[in-house]
């Protein structure tokens, strides 16, 4: 079982050499990637720098002649995540293990983004207890705080660098004896989920799942809807029941919980059957209230809960996501349907709830009846929660996908 351990030997080679011998105390075989450029490393490695940059069609000469450290940290991203690909090609990787601050991160992290999931990914960051989707992505990466910087051994470093080889180790070991589940002649649907819809998906997912199917949810923060598109161009999902696509108002209005522009494009290019819904559309996504963007002051909030505040999405704002679900619906290549839960698109948007507004859903109903062409449109006089509605959506489904 191989592991390599991606650093820069010039600033964390002591580190990084610490980390070998732990691996190799486990009974693992390691190779050290060096991703340095600038001065000497300060142990040998398996993987020189210079193989690092000549995999991405340049050299260490020309990385030092530029004297550009921005450069070389890109360059070297792109030449280690090549080698790194070629070398899960040959069935030699059994685990990535990255130490690192921002270079070192954005270096190995980006080499990691290129495995599929499954393969152990364990990064060791002084951004660790940050903001970490730029660094993960929709990977398995694990990111594990250094607390203090990474460099030389001491009594915290030591603490840090062992648990990163125990878990690595751990994951590796672990993932030698497992047998894969057998479920391989199942088809496996993907489906969108906010803790507002999931007495929806709940009962769709039952309802799928007793057709003979593999659910997969995926919870619509942004990284979620990221991670059932980056899957579904990965063509391991055969049909998507895309209930919450309340990333949509997120990216349109400026929320924290966007999954960026290509969110609702993936199964319409792989032309996999889906069925759309417009779950959790009656709101934004923010952080605790003191980071509401102040343009924002004065329209109407619900407190979810201390560190996420959420912004009622108004009349205008739903006809746009009517029109921009419309336009990616109609490029769709494999059958699509639009289905509308006329009473409300979540938990509280219904009579009697905070975001209870018929004047809202009315604009984004009417935006999509416009605009929705040859697309199939299903219109339901029930709440997004109701039973009758989720196994109408499922049911919907299933019927696509046997067809």
């Amino acid at each position: 079982m191989r592991v390599f351990i991606l650093a820069t030997l010039d600033t964390k080679g002591v580190e990084a050499a610490f980390v070998r011998d732990q691996l190799v105390g486990c009974g693992l075989e390691t190779l050290l990637v060096d991703t340095g450029c600038h001065d000497e490393p300060v142990v040998a490695a398996d993987v020189t720098r210079d193989e690092v940059f000549a995999a991405a069609d340049s050299s260490l000469a020309a990385m030092r002649e530029r004297g550009d450290r921005g450069l070389a940290v890109a360059t070297a991203a792109q030449g280690v995540t090549t080698l790194v690909r070629k070398w899960h090609a040959a069935g030699s990787v059994d685990g990535l293990l990255g130490l690192g601050g921002s270079a070192g991160t954005t270096i190995a992290t980006s080499a990691m983004r290129a495995l599929p999931l499954g393969v152990p990914k364990v990064m060791v960051s002084t951004l660790a207890s940050g903001q970490v989707r730029p660094w993960v992505g929709d990977k398995d990466i694990l990111m594990l705080n250094s607390v203090v910087d990474i460099l030389g051994i001491n009594r915290i470093s030591r603490l840090i660098l062992t648990e990163a080889a125990a878990a690595m180790a751990g994951m590796v070991q672990q993932r030698s004896r497992s047998q894969p589940e057998k479920v391989a002649d199942k088809l496996i649907v993907a489906a969108t989920m906010f803790g507002v819809t999931t007495p929806c998906v709940t009962r769709a997912r039952e309802i799928l799942e007793a057709a003979g199917f593999e659910v997969l949810v995926f919870h619509a923060t942004g990284n979620g809807g990221q991670a059932m598109e980056s899957l579904i161009r990965d063509g391991l999902i055969a049909g998507v029941l895309d209930i919450t696509t309340t990333e949509l108002a997120d990216e349109l209005v400026g929320g924290i919980l966007t999954a960026g522009p290509d969110r609702l494009t993936a199964a319409g290019s792989r032309a996999i059957p889906q069925v759309i819904s417009v779950g959790a559309l009656d709101m934004v996504n923010f952080g605790p209230p003191e980071t509401v963007p102040t343009e924002f002051k004065e329209r109407k909030f619900y407190r979810h809960n201390p560190t996420v505040t959420l912004m009622r999405t108004t009349p205008e704002e739903n006809r746009r996501f009517g029109e921009e679900i419309c336009n990616k619906a109609s490029g769709s290549k494999g059958p699509t349907c639009l289905m509308l839960p006329l009473q409300g698109i979540s938990a509280i948007d219904r009579s009697g709830q905070p975001f209870d507004d018929p004047t809202a859903r009315s604009a984004l109903f009417n935006a999509i009846r416009a605009r929705h062409g040859s697309v199939e449109l299903i219109e339901h006089d029930a709440h997004i929660n109701d039973p009758d509605f989720a196994e109408a959506a499922a049911r919907r489904l299933i019927a696509m996908l046997r067809r």
